[in-house]
């Protein structure tokens, strides 16, 4: 079955930097495009990012686009999202997907507070 495992949120300042990373297994990670959403406290899941399945193709949110940058390791089954400038309002626990599909692992909590 599906599993994504998300990792590398934490408590960082206004302007600082994260890295997430998202396992993934049971199917061919290779072979699907991935997105990342997040989800503030008391608001809707918000769609941050898209990667192809090569990677070669990327889109963002307006709200996090020049800011956050999406990338993948095939070979490693694993998926990151390099996150710089944060503000408070990047608040959100953080989730990998395949595209095309609900399932979400725990996610991963991002704070941005000073």
């Amino acid at each position: 079955q599906v599993q994504l495992v998300e990792s590398g949120g934490g408590l960082v300042q206004p302007g600082g930097s994260l890295r997430l990373s998202c396992v993934a297994s049971g199917f061919t990670f290779g072979n699907f495009g991935m997105n990342w959403v997040r989800q503030a406290p008391g608001k809707g899941v918000e769609w941050v990012s898209f990667i192809s399945s090569t990677g070669r193709t990327t889109s963002y949110a307006n709200s996090v686009k020049g800011r956050f940058t999406v990338s993948r390791d095939n070979a490693k089954n694993t998926l990151y999202l390099q996150m710089n400038s944060l503000k408070p309002e990047d608040t959100a626990v953080y989730y990998c997907q395949k595209n095309g599909d609900d399932y979400r692992g725990q996610g991963t909590q991002v704070t941005v507070s000073s």
